[in-house]
């Protein structure tokens, strides 16, 4: 195609909202109008679907439950009034709360104000509140974040450190809907025990943030923790980052909520038009669709050129790849959906991967994420008439321009700055287009049996473990892995037994093991 045809193209397919400073360009897209036609009776039923469910339809089988991260930013489209004046006390409770924290009228016991903010989750109770940190906090905040989101010993303990003297003046907020989630319970607890090894109250520092009578709510109240709020069960926790999940947070952090979620709010307006070509939502998920043919063929490559949006692919692997990952479709038929994700920043991955991306494996199609604003003041040029600003930009208008070239695909998405209400528009803008593709392709977006697998395996091998110290327990002499397994009835799961004991050992945790370490099967395991 030439010059003058892409230009025309580029005009043809652009998309503009007035209203937010939006652009969407999927011109670098090869799909054709033949495809484009063959996608609208698909679009049609999609666009009946998502009206479905911000009607309050049931969109999670597996628990029952509705899904209603839109009503987070217009409540007045909540199925009920009960429902609208939930989300409105919620919001409210959060800022009076962020408000009294700032003012020093809730404060630490013998100090005057709370300085940092420990926050404790995982999954989407971590990823949003660590992107929109990232994103928008400035660079002196009322309170500095921390975020402990795995259950890595030696991650805890550098996030404690790193507070260090300050824990004291630390709020730990607690996120987890049934207060279950191992890897948060295990975070709590770890906290717990740090602040209690500084002869520091826990409980006069801690807040929850959790579903109606769940565990996490009963010991908070019980242990008379500073303040409980609620997990809403219509909201899965890779769309929570504009519920009390990442509000808080937020709030704390001197980020404007109602910007955030005025920006959500009027990119779900836009992506309401039952017409493609005037709804960014509906053009992305058409992109997707046309660049692995349906079935996720190629891999979604997210380059935002601004520092302030490197955690945005990070956000996305969970949105997209837990939402759009499944073994079925909705008639019962194994079809292996998904499409991976992964980047970093431009022009940082210039000079890691675009190399491969422009002359490797085509499996992929990029997606640029623009901003239109450089920075606050004034620019110094770096080369006459030319400042850093200059630069990012024309680093992102050549590699465009250079994959394209080798027929590699790509999309951009501009933004006029890195501000609350655009990154609310981001977040709606792919919370939309995550639930278009899925009635595209037929699957359920808001259920997750692969990670629930994942949750039991762990926990069978932890109960595995218990029976493995008990018959060493059991045993007057050392024991060889066949014996352990015998003894347990679990010769299939001897590999896990290996696993275990080595462990164990490593840790010191009471485990000896004897023999060749490159020879599992002649160890010799006893409890010292």
């Amino acid at each position: 195609m030439d010059n003058a045809a892409l230009w025309q193209r580029y005009q043809d397919w652009l998309y503009y909202d007035q209203n937010l400073g939006f652009y969407l360009d999927v011109s670098r897209m090869r799909f054709d109008d033949a495809f484009v036609e063959k996608m609208r009776n698909k679009f049609a039923k999609a666009f009946r679907d998502m009206e479905a469910l911000e009607g309050g339809a049931i969109a999670n089988p597996d628990e029952d439950r509705m899904v209603g991260h839109y009503w987070l930013r217009d409540p007045d489209l909540a199925p009920t009034s009960e429902l609208k004046q939930e989300i409105i006390h919620a919001l409210e409770k959060v800022e009076t709360f962020a408000s009294k924290v700032h003012s020093g009228e809730i404060h630490p016991p013998d100090a005057e104000k709370f300085t940092d903010i420990l926050s404790i989750g995982i999954g989407g109770s971590a990823l949003g509140p660590q992107f929109v940190a990232q994103a928008l906090v400035p660079v002196n905040p009322p309170l500095n974040i921390h975020f402990s989101d795995n259950t890595d010993p030696t991650g805890i303990d550098k996030t404690i450190a790193k507070i260090g003297d300050r824990l004291k003046t630390t709020l730990v907020v607690v996120i987890s809907k049934s207060g279950g989630t191992p890897e948060t319970r295990n975070g709590m607890l770890e906290a717990k025990a740090a602040f209690e090894a500084r002869n520091l109250n826990f409980s006069a520092r801690a807040v929850a943030i959790t579903g109606y009578d769940s565990k996490l709510e009963n010991i908070a109240k019980s242990d008379r923790w500073l303040a409980t709020f609620p997990m809403h069960d219509w909201v899965g926790g890779r769309t929570s980052e504009l519920s009390v999940v990442g509000l808080l947070d937020a709030a704390l952090q001197g980020i404007n909520l109602r910007e955030l979620l005025e920006g959500a709010k009027a990119m779900d307006a836009t992506t309401r038009r039952h017409d493609l070509k005037t709804n960014p939502a509906a053009l992305l998920a058409l992109s997707w669709y046309y660049a692995g043919n349906g079935k996720g063929d190629k891999d979604m490559v997210v380059l935002p050129y601004k520092d302030s949006l490197l955690l945005f692919s990070r956000y996305l692997q969970q949105l997209v790849m837990e939402s759009l990952g499944k073994e079925k479709d909705l008639d019962g038929n194994i079809v292996h959906q998904g499409i991976a994700v992964y980047g970093n920043k431009g022009s940082t991955d210039q000079h890691a991967y675009v190399q491969q991306l422009r002359e490797g494996v085509p499996n992929f199609f990029i997606t640029f994420i623009e901003v239109l604003h450089d920075r606050e003041g004034t620019s110094i040029e770096v080369e006459p008439g030319v400042t850093s600003g200059d630069y990012l930009s024309g680093l992102l208008q050549g590699t465009r321009q250079a994959i394209y070239e080798n027929q590699r695909d790509s999309i951009t998405v501009t933004i006029p700055e890195v501000n609350p209400r655009m990154v609310g528009a981001l977040i709606a803008l792919y919370e939309r287009a995550v639930t278009l593709y899925a009635s595209l392709i037929n699957i359920n977006a808001y259920h997750q049996p692969g990670v629930e697998a994942g949750k039991k395996a762990a926990a069978s091998v932890l109960a595995l473990q218990n029976k493995v110290v008990d018959a060493l327990k059991r045993s007057t002499k050392p024991l060889a892995l066949v014996e352990i397994a015998d003894n347990i009835d679990a010769i299939a799961k001897i590999e896990a037994i290996y696993k275990i004991v080595r462990h164990l050992h490593s840790n010191h945790r009471g485990v000896q093991i004897e023999g060749n370490f490159a020879v599992p099967s002649s160890l010799k395991i006893s409890l010292q």
